[in-house]
């Protein structure tokens, strides 16, 4: 492993999960990206929330939205890595879940891909789409997957 692309979310099992990453890639002297994605659901949610609150003239932009996110990671790696010797990237996106962590492992260059995923049937991946799966079959490289 050279660089690894661990996915950040509020979450104990993603916390975990970034810590396991985080020794594997001390161990290994692999570069880390840490990246959190706000879905366009998220995205407008808290859009319509904040204009809702504000005045009318007031809205919350896709800018605001990616730095919210790669601050949020930021602060995550800072809370879960910070008793271990490894330096880490942090970058947020906005976007579908699945296509945006495949092509931020691109734009990273990055060989391994650290996930969490919710247990669910095939059926409920059938209807609903399954963003885990979706990394599992389409990347190229070992994807490590922690399920809440």
């Amino acid at each position: 492993m050279e660089r690894a692309l661990a996915v950040v979310e509020p979450t104990e099992t993603a916390k975990e999960l970034l810590y396991e990453a985080g020794i594997i890639a001390d161990g290994s002297d692999a570069d880390l990206v840490l990246t959190h994605i706000t879905t366009e659901q998220e995205y407008g949610a808290r859009r319509d929330a904040m204009e809702s609150l504000m005045s009318s003239s007031a809205n919350y932009t896709v800018g605001e939205a990616k730095d919210g996110a790669t601050e949020f990671a930021r602060d995550i790696g800072d809370e879960v890595l910070s008793e271990l010797d490894v330096e880490y990237q942090v970058t947020g996106y906005l976007g579908d879940k699945a296509d945006t962590i495949l092509d931020a492992a691109e734009e990273y260059d990055c060989d391994h891909v650290f996930i969490t995923g919710r247990q669910r049937s095939p059926t409920g991946k059938a209807l609903f789409g399954d963003a885990t799966q979706k990394v599992i079959l389409d990347f190229d490289h070992p994807v490590t997957v922690l399920t809440e």
